[in-house]
């Protein structure tokens, strides 16, 4: 008879996330090829024998953490709600884009950076959990825009357009820090400035 499998003890639960909050950093700096076991092993106070118990290699750390994100990323755009008012429906999945950057810059920059090198360890994620996702609220914004709800536009570029914005907050930090220097990025209005800009464009 099969033995039901063990739940992971706190300590097990609680090195599997130092670890992952060790790799997120990294990965977010220096990308899946500039990080080594080693590293991750020497940021969360490891030796590497132990990081390799919880993980086999860095590239089952770089999938962990990617699929929990997807996961998270794409909550705010599952939750828009066809029967809901148009405008504020998108409005409102603009506004939880833009706490995910001020909140996770790192986890949208590990993002960013996989899909920049061409998605190699996400891409029958992003083909089996993103795109029928994402088809399905263009269909929906279709839909509205063809109520006369919404103004016309395509639905896939306004949703590239969203992602574009609210993530440069995130990914671009960096550049951010230099042009508004002592500022904090969201400073002078920044969820309000996307949103009155978005309000504009797709109001009839």
């Amino acid at each position: 008879m099969t033995q039901p499998a063990r739940k992971p003890s706190r300590i097990q639960i609680e090195n599997r996330q130092r670890i992952r909050d060790a790799a997120l950093g990294l990965f977010a700096t220096h990308g899946f090829r500039g990080t080594t076991l080693d590293q991750i092993a020497g940021a969360c106070g490891m030796h590497k024998p132990n990081l390799i118990y919880y993980y086999d290699s860095k590239e089952a750390i770089h999938i962990d953490l990617l699929n929990t994100l997807m996961t998270e990323w794409l909550s705010p755009l599952d939750a828009m709600d066809p029967e809901g008012d148009p405008l504020e429906e998108i409005l409102e999945y603009i506004r939880k884009k833009m706490e995910m950057s001020r909140l996770y810059p790192r986890e949208s920059r590990l993002f960013a950076n996989e899909i920049v090198q061409g998605a190699p360890r996400m891409l029958p994620h992003l083909e089996r959990t993103l795109k029928p996702l994402f088809d399905q609220q263009c269909k929906i914004l279709e839909d509205w825009m063809a109520a006369g709800k919404l103004a016309r536009m395509h639905p896939a570029h306004l949703i590239f357009s969203i992602w574009a914005v609210t993530q440069h907050y995130a990914d671009f930090e960096a550049q951010i820090a230099v042009l508004l220097p002592g500022q904090d990025r969201f400073a002078d209005g920044a969820d309000q400035f996307v949103e009155t800009m978005f309000r504009k464009l797709l109001t009839p």
